[in-house]
């Protein structure tokens, strides 16, 4: 079942809304021509696709088809559109633009064009990045990819990375467990002692990109001349599923084998269900628990180990 949402957040969208369709002039005739928005939308997939049905456009565009009708009749009766009757089902015509059809698509799509191009010009050229991103944000948040379909990416961290790392983490344990902030303050700790004592054939970060944006963390630290440490293990709600936490993990496995180390440790608490059971199929066992005031709250602390 879809999770309520609040007053305040349809309220956002629809006024984010209204700005909108006003700002790209969608209220009035299309670019100041005699085109409504969903005569030029059907002359576009005309246009950009192969011949189609009208079943089709009615599907992907969600049109009435009574509408549509209409539309296609209009196109029709200007000579711009031809049908022709497909090849595998004789009772359905395949739609196609005519050159006449073509000729009356291409100065609108270049005018669509030109007067985006106006909107962004008035974006400083240095925030149009930003631009971009947040609607590209709200595309893939709005119709989420396939898991198949995303791109995971997992890359040594570069400047700017840490200040994400210490953000996430006191964010999403205040949200999710109640941590106050003497927990960022711990991994802000963390995070400076691995960029100030940085050994490189013995130490490592990775940060989890997905579609291009920061999803999650972990890092692996010198314990003890044989002993290395799992710290900062943590994924961002929008990427979970796509078993990150899992290829983390054992990506700190894996260096920590071939750097020389006997034992791989991590210290973690036991309402952090996610977390252990990945450890546990990592084939770490847990070695003490204790109870332990922290972060706000009464925790039991936990230290897991596993042989390499």
């Amino acid at each position: 079942m879809p999770s309520p949402v609040a007053k305040s957040q349809v309220k956002a969208v629809r006024a984010f809304n209204r700005f909108y369709t006003q700002r790209i002039g969608v209220l009035k005739r299309y670019l100041d021509t005699d085109f409504t928005l969903t005569e030029v939308r059907v002359l576009y997939e005309l246009a950009h696709r192969p011949p189609l049905t009208a079943r089709e456009l009615v599907r992907d565009l969600e049109l009435d088809p009574g509408y549509l009708s209409r539309i296609l009749r209009r196109f029709e009766d200007q000579g711009w559109i031809a049908r022709e009757t497909a090849p595998r089902d004789a009772r359905q015509h395949l739609l196609r633009l005519t050159e006449s059809g073509y000729a009356t698509f291409a100065p609108l799509q270049q005018k669509s064009r030109d007067e985006t191009a106006a909107l962004l010009a008035t974006v400083a050229p240095a925030a149009r990045p930003r631009l971009i991103a947040a609607l590209d944000t709200v595309h893939r948040l709005l119709e989420p990819a396939a898991n198949s379909e995303r791109k995971v990416v997992l890359r040594d961290p570069k400047p700017g990375d840490m200040g994400w790392v210490v953000q996430a983490h006191g964010e999403l344990y205040a949200r999710e467990y109640g941590f106050d902030w003497s927990f960022e303050q711990l991994v802000a700790e963390i995070a400076a002692k691995f960029i100030r004592d940085f050994d490189p054939e013995r130490e490592k970060g990775w940060i989890a990109e997905v579609d291009g944006e920061r999803a999650g963390c972990v890092f692996l630290v010198r314990k003890s001349a044989t002993v290395a440490q799992l710290r900062l293990l943590i994924v961002h709600p929008q990427a979970r599923g796509l078993g990150l936490g899992g290829r983390l993990t054992d990506e700190c496995i894996a260096f920590a084998r071939a750097a020389g180390y006997r034992r791989i440790m991590l210290w973690t608490q036991s309402n952090l269900t996610a977390a252990r059971a990945i450890y546990q199929s990592r084939g770490f066992g847990l070695k003490e628990s204790e109870p332990n005031a922290a972060f706000g709250q009464q925790l039991v602390s936990e230290v897991w180990e596993r042989q390499l």
